[in-house]
């Protein structure tokens, strides 16, 4: 059977993306993501150049999976907000690389900047039909999603211990809504 590079590569970018979310870029080792992807160190370099340019096509694969999975379509905000919380939630490691990121690049440009821009410009686009900036709208709609979920030690000390993610996420579309006055 001979060699399936595009199966490589994907085996790397699946690996990679695992080890980004637990350990960030920093933390990341090269070895690791090589032998739990099953290939040698020399092919992710072959495919990818070097760490950093690794972590950013895991961010391209992430940021095109989420837009293909949670589309924002112009309708009711507070259902995509309950879209994209579920898939938060089912895809936790999707949120720590985006975690990550902000905490390894701060304020500083991100991997393919310029079609990510592109693409929360058009999110906020959908959302043009509400009242507001769309603009911040979206911003205050993301914020709303991830932050339950990526501060679960501080959703549990507000919220208590057995109040539950499915009784949050309504929560989410209704406050989403009343930002938005869909109601």
């Amino acid at each position: 059977m001979g060699y399936d590079s595009a199966a490589t590569r994907e085996r790397i970018l699946a690996a990679a993306s695992a080890e980004f979310a637990e350990h960030g870029v920093a933390g990341a080792r090269v070895d690791r993501i090589a032998a739990n992807a099953e290939a040698n160190k020399r092919a992710i370099y072959d495919y990818f150049g070097d760490k950093n340019r690794l972590f950013a096509a895991v961010l391209e694969r992430l940021m095109t999976d989420l837009a293909a999975a949670v589309p924002a379509d112009g309708g009711d905000l507070g259902a995509y907000a309950e879209r994209l919380f579920d898939y938060h939630r089912d895809h936790p490691g999707a949120l720590r690389l985006l975690l990550w990121e902000a905490l390894e690049l701060g304020d500083g440009p991100v991997p393919d900047e310029a079609a990510r821009t592109a693409h929360y410009r058009d999110k906020a686009g959908a959302a043009a039909s509400a009242s507001g900036d769309p603009a911040t709208l979206m911003l205050l709609t993301l914020g709303l999603v991830a932050w339950p979920l990526a501060m679960p030690q501080i959703r549990r000390m507000l919220l208590g211990p057995d109040h539950s993610l499915d009784e949050l996420r309504p929560a989410i579309a209704d406050a989403v809504r009343t930002l938005a006055n869909e109601r």
